[in-house]
């Protein structure tokens, strides 16, 4: 395995434990201010129920001028529209209003309006309609998985590990979550069905880095009983930091990508994993391990020794010998 950080360098991550506290609540402070500002995350139509409509035009098309085309009708006077692909012809408009599947009257309704601007230069790729009591279906179906996702979690690694690491793990977790969340607000991104996925998969990659260090502390600790918990912690992260460094780079570098290269429709899922990578890497370290501190007693309690044969032997003789003398 590539090693980048070099073998037998320790570093002392716990004594940044309050500093790293301290950065934690101030970000998750200020998301929670941007979500009270913004009346709460700004929800996709799978959430709230609404249309969205796929154009796409044959030539490069100002998106201030399909405004202008577009604004004149009521059910799409205060839309949003979101250009699709690298070549400015094709676009989502999106609209709160929503029918039935089987009404053609919201197509019907901005075709008029865009044949009488661009004439028959596009076409309509596709139109999705979802009503409100689906969107609060999806909505209350995507926190319900959050929440078991974390209880699933927070069972698996009681009976793996102890309760303090159980803690420690689904706190770091529902640090990463929020602080997930917040930036979303503060970037003004929407919550679609993409990101709730973004964000179970940003639970699972950082239970996973956590269960590695968790794992190393815990070897640390039945190798050498003498360590205190602190210099445990500090060994079991340093000798993972490596790992840790190359997973992480290698999960960023491709999430980057998506970011930069994958297009709107792929923008707030790859901005959640974005944040939440680093989020997750970043409590790994900082938020899990050292919140093992908190707890009393060793990581690891000692085990009480069974009397072996010979020692049994040598008792039963001893008391044998002091009744002999008596």
């Amino acid at each position: 395995m590539i090693e980048i950080i070099k073998p037998g360098i320790l570093i002392d991550f716990v004594s940044n434990f309050k500093k790293a506290i301290s950065l934690s609540l101030i970000l998750i402070l200020i998301g929670i201010g941007s979500l009270i500002i913004h009346k709460g995350p700004r929800l996709g139509i799978e959430f709230k129920g609404g249309t969205s409509i796929h154009v796409k035009f044959n030539n490069k098309v100002n998106v201030a001028d399909l405004r202008d085309a577009i604004k004149v009708s009521p059910m799409f006077k205060n839309s949003k529209i979101q250009s699709f692909g690298n070549k400015g012809n094709e676009f989502v408009i999106y609209s709160k209003f929503s029918t039935s599947s089987t009404d053609k009257s919201m197509e019907n309704n901005i075709r008029q309006y865009l044949t009488k601007k661009f004439g028959d230069t596009y076409k309509i790729v596709r139109v999705d309609m979802i009503g409100p009591k689906i969107g609060k279906e999806f909505r209350n179906n995507g926190i319900e998985a959050i929440i078991l996702s974390l209880i699933a979690i927070f069972i698996y690694i009681s009976i793996r590990f102890q309760y303090r690491f159980a803690f420690g793990a689904i706190l770091a977790l529902f640090h990463d979550v929020l602080i997930t969340v917040g930036f979303l607000s503060i970037f003004n991104y929407e919550f679609t069905l993409d990101v709730v996925a973004a964000i179970l998969t940003i639970v699972g990659y950082s239970v996973n880095d956590t269960i590695v260090v968790f794992d190393r502390i815990r070897e640390k600790v039945r190798n050498n009983r003498k360590l205190s918990n602190e210099e445990a912690i500090n060994l079991g992260i340093s000798e993972t930091l490596s790992r840790t460094i190359l997973t992480s780079g290698t999960v960023l570098f491709v999430v980057l990508a998506l970011f930069l290269f994958g297009g709107n429709s792929l923008r707030g899922l790859s901005f959640a994993l974005l944040v939440g990578t680093l989020s997750g890497t970043y409590s790994s370290i900082f938020i899990a391990s050292p919140i093992l501190l908190l707890f009393k007693g060793k990581l690891m309690p000692e085990k009480k020794e069974k009397d072996s044969v010979d020692k049994f032997k040598e008792r039963i003789a001893f008391d044998m010998k002091n009744i002999e003398g008596k």
